[in-house]
């Protein structure tokens, strides 16, 4: 990657990162759930509303740590609104892949686009839990995480 490339990606990291997308708490929120690394001391909550067919109507998060969390928390979100759980599962598959440095497989060209802003973290292996932790946040509250009543 050349320098200037590299640098416009640091750019888009520290813009989402101090002014993250749909950052606080959702009203009306359907899901929630959270997440913590315990290793940097990283924090996330992310909240959904999930409609009848499981598409992600509505999607926020809260959070506290690095650049990097704080930025991948806030690209997820601004990427996930609006998707099906199956091209949400893809998205998530593709990212993962991406940040530890392997072959992404079939995301649109738009989305790896997007998503390759984050791909010099495999560089940073102790970094890729850092810019996953959102990403396995949002699968555990649309799969498993307790509805937002039963949270609160």
């Amino acid at each position: 990657m050349d320098d200037a490339l590299r640098e416009l990606y640091q750019e888009v990291i520290l813009d989402h990162s101090r002014h993250p997308r749909h950052y606080g708490p959702l009203a009306g929120a359907s899901h929630k759930a959270e997440g913590y690394n315990p290793l940097c001391g990283d924090r996330v909550t992310i909240y959904l509303k999930l409609d009848a067919d499981g598409r992600v109507a509505d999607i926020g998060f809260e959070g506290k740590g690095c650049a990097i969390s704080q930025a991948s928390a806030s690209m997820m979100v601004e990427m996930l609104k609006g998707r099906t759980a199956a091209e949400a599962g893809r998205l998530m598959q593709g990212f993962l892949h991406l940040v530890k440095g392997e072959a992404v497989g079939d995301l649109a060209e738009d989305d790896l686009e997007r998503l390759e802003v984050m791909g010099g973290i495999s560089a940073f292996p102790m970094r890729v839990k850092c810019a996953t932790l959102a990403w396995h946040t949002y699968k555990n509250a649309a799969e498993e995480g307790q509805t937002a009543e039963g949270a609160a």
